[in-house]
């Protein structure tokens, strides 16, 4: 029973693995798309509080342009590839739970990066969803093998 529900878990965080890196193909897409005065013409409606605005305000002045094409980059490109690990585990080609472990790893210690210059609490959250990921996928991988022929 306990094998059952790690795999249920494993099955579960690859699945919001998933739809979050379909969220970030559909935003790097949307980012490519507009440019940042109309993005946050969009996210502006008068009435709301002034600390909304006061954010929103220093988010635009300081969105560079280099920085906007970097994250249409980064979210699609990130996006891209955690969508095909998601799709080799979901499918159990064993290539990917290898690959899962070290792209991910990767992603971390990238995150962990840029956490140093931005101090964005959701690039931790991010890094602590993957080590879970990575986790499970490395419980998953041992017990593909030891089912495998001669393994």
């Amino acid at each position: 029973m306990r094998e059952k529900r790690i795999h249920q878990i494993f099955v579960v965080s690859v699945l919001f693995k998933g739809m979050h890196a379909l969220v970030e193909i559909a935003g790097g897409i949307a980012l490519a798309l507009f440019n940042t005065d109309a993005i946050v013409r969009w996210l502006y409606k008068p009435g709301r509080p002034d600390w909304i605005e006061a954010t929103l305000t220093r988010f635009a002045n300081t969105f560079t342009g280099r920085e906007h094409d970097y994250y249409v980059w980064f979210l699609a490109s990130h996006g891209v590839i955690n969508l095909a690990l998601v799709i080799g585990l979901l499918r159990g080609k064993l290539w990917a739970y290898p690959a899962t472990i070290a792209v991910l790893t990767l992603f971390i210690a990238y995150q962990l990066y840029r956490f140093t210059y931005t101090n964005d609490i959701g690039l931790i959250l991010f890094s602590a969803l993957d080590v879970v990921v990575i986790a499970l996928a490395w419980h998953e991988y041992r017990l593909v093998k030891r089912h495998l022929p001669n393994g």
